[in-house]
């Protein structure tokens, strides 16, 4: 039976990096096992001593194994299809020449809307006649209030959009909200693989410490942890490529069918800088 209500937890990472910029991530889970979930997450986070929010810029040597078991299982329910995750991000080589300044203010934002529009296949959401209730929690925002207000408009707008009118999608303007990520263990898994995807994609596992050529203890565990998720990752989809858009074989629909998923977003302006590695 189609779920009446579903919550999105989205985050972002890394503006600006190496090969690979603008990192957006996001969990979708049903209302009805929203709960359960998040108990399951919670006791585990506890019998494995972590009290405070579990995040990827505090991964390191000592409590990798940790991390690494509480990932495993965090996995387990996007292999079922009951937790959906979706990464997002840009690639230097591609750039726009003309971007006009009014744009690039707002390039965070316009990004953010792009990937809530089309990264977790809202429009082939299971119909109901009563319509689908959407939730839209966000990690807090850097930005003056002033413009989130002005992009949660953009979003409570795109219920009146054809696509998500034909899906009969439902947006309450008090449904999107920004949290505090210590509140919502669902969002710091999120943190932790969109942290491990831009970690590698931008060459971090390479680092060494400033001054030698050796690599420094956390920079290990980060390069393990990450291994270790992308292992996850590929039980679910084999041979899976992290540095490309995830194919829809064929049909668009498996955008939300799959519950992994990564998108190489590409501005349709943009034309590619080859003088830029591609990493």
């Amino acid at each position: 039976m189609p779920e009446k209500e579903y919550i999105i937890f989205c985050d972002e990472s890394e503006k600006f990096g190496k090969y690979y910029s603008n990192f957006y991530g996001g969990a979708i889970v049903g209302a009805s096992k929203y709960e359960k979930i998040t108990n399951v997450l919670n006791s585990l986070k506890e019998k494995h001593n972590f009290y405070g929010e579990i995040k990827w810029s505090k991964v390191s040597a000592n409590y990798l194994e940790k991390y690494q078991k509480i990932i495993s299982a965090f996995f387990k329910y996007v292999a079922k299809g009951d937790l959906k995750i979706r990464i997002m991000f840009t690639q230097n080589r591609n750039v726009i020449r003309q971007l006009l300044p009014a744009k690039r203010d707002l390039e965070y934002f316009l990004l953010y809307y792009q990937f809530i529009k089309h990264a977790f296949g809202l429009r082939y959401i299971p119909f109901r006649d009563e319509g689908t209730r959407l939730r839209l929690f966000f990690d807090v925002f850097p930005h003056k209030k002033e413009k989130v207000e002005q992009f949660k408009g953009y979003l409570l707008a795109l219920q009146s959009s054809k696509d998500f009118k034909d899906a009969n999608i439902i947006i309450p303007k008090q449904e999107i909200a920004e949290v505090d990520s210590h509140n919502h263990v669902i969002l710091q898994f999120t943190d932790l693989i969109l942290g491990s995807i831009a970690f590698r994609l931008n060459d971090k596992h390479k680092e060494k410490i400033p001054g030698t050529r050796f690599r420094g203890k956390k920079t290990l565990a980060k390069e393990k942890l990450y291994k270790h998720i992308l292992s996850e990752i590929c039980k679910i989809r084999p041979n899976f490529n992290i540095g490309i858009s995830t194919s829809e074989k064929g049909d668009k629909k498996n955008r939300w069918n799959y519950p992994y998923m990564h998108w190489l977003f590409v501005p349709k302006e943009s034309e590619v800088d080859k003088s830029i590695k591609k990493g």
